[in-house]
């Protein structure tokens, strides 16, 4: 494991008694807006809309949680104020200016110079945390760049950097790709270039054949230096706790999710109660496929 300064926090703080990652994201921006557009039929949501979301679910679910990630465009300032967050969760403030672009509401990434590490620390947060997108035909000198500026800014302020590689079609429609080879490839390019935690896209979106699931995962144990985990993004919630099952078993470590344990929740006609209910139980269920599985790998 990437070893930082002797300032920054160990990446127990970030983790369950058995030494897994039981974590929830709730870093969604644009991307939450259409969920919630969707699923209250079209209605326009507004930001604090949005905000009222992340906050009802960071206090439902943070009591089970061994952290939660939290936007600073939206929730951050204002989870704090309100001490939404469960004294035993630890706090990931989001490190990423999401940038609209090829169509997409999230086609570019740059580092969000609103929230620098310093500040993200002032606030509670033990670790920031960094999307990078990766495209086969952009050069990697970027991408590679990019997150060594970020986790020299992390270590340099005493908190955990977190990279979260994730992988989308080239800019040029012409070019063939396929986006389980590009998975590994980022894994290769990113993965020891001394981020505390690599938050990983989970091959085949978690469908499909085991061994093939669980041959790319520890392919891509093999890249990453530190530990890591799997997002939920891509992947279907009854899908999710197979897919976190397998990936500890090639090397991982558990999860940072958001989608697979609250994304039910935004239709449901009592969104407060379904999170406190639907979302917690969701969430106790994937913990305890995370503790099994480090139970078994010790």
């Amino acid at each position: 494991m990437t070893t930082s300064t002797s300032t920054t926090p160990d990446l127990s703080v970030l983790k369950r008694p058995s030494g897994g990652f039981a974590m929830v994201a709730v870093d969604q921006r644009e991307a939450l807006r259409a969920m919630l557009h969707q699923a209250r039929g079209g209605a326009v949501v507004t930001d604090q809309d949005m905000v009222d979301f992340k906050l009802a679910a960071a206090k439902a679910l943070t009591p089970y949680a061994s952290a939660v990630l939290i936007d600073h465009q939206f929730a951050l300032d204002e989870a704090v104020r309100q001490h939404v967050v469960a004294s035993s969760c630890a706090l990931i403030a989001s490190g990423d200016l999401f940038i609209p672009a090829h169509d997409e509401l999230v086609g570019e990434v740059e580092i969000d110079p609103d929230i620098t590490p310093e500040q993200a620390k002032s606030l509670g947060a033990v670790a920031q945390k960094l999307l990078v997108i990766w495209r086969s035909d952009q050069p990697a000198e970027g991408r590679i760049d990019l997150v060594k500026r970020f986790v020299a800014g992390c270590h340099a302020a005493g908190i955990l950097a977190i990279i979260e590689p994730v992988c989308k079609k080239p800019v040029d429609p012409a070019l063939e790709w396929t986006w389980e080879d590009d998975v590994l490839k980022a894994a290769r390019e990113l993965g020891d270039l001394g981020a505390d935690l690599y938050k990983g896209e989970v091959p085949l979106h978690g469908k499909g054949d085991a061994e093939a699931i669980t041959a790319i995962c520890s392919d891509m144990n093999e890249a990453i230096a530190s530990e890591w985990v799997v997002l939920s993004s891509g992947v279907a919630e009854e899908d999710f706790p197979r897919a976190v099952r397998l990936a500890i078993s090639a090397g991982a470590s558990g999860f940072l999710a958001g989608r697979a344990v609250w994304a039910s929740c935004l239709a449901a006609a009592d969104v407060h109660e379904s999170l406190r209910t639907d979302a917690v139980g969701r969430l106790q269920a994937f913990a305890a496929v995370v503790d099994e599985g480090m139970r078994s790998r010790s």
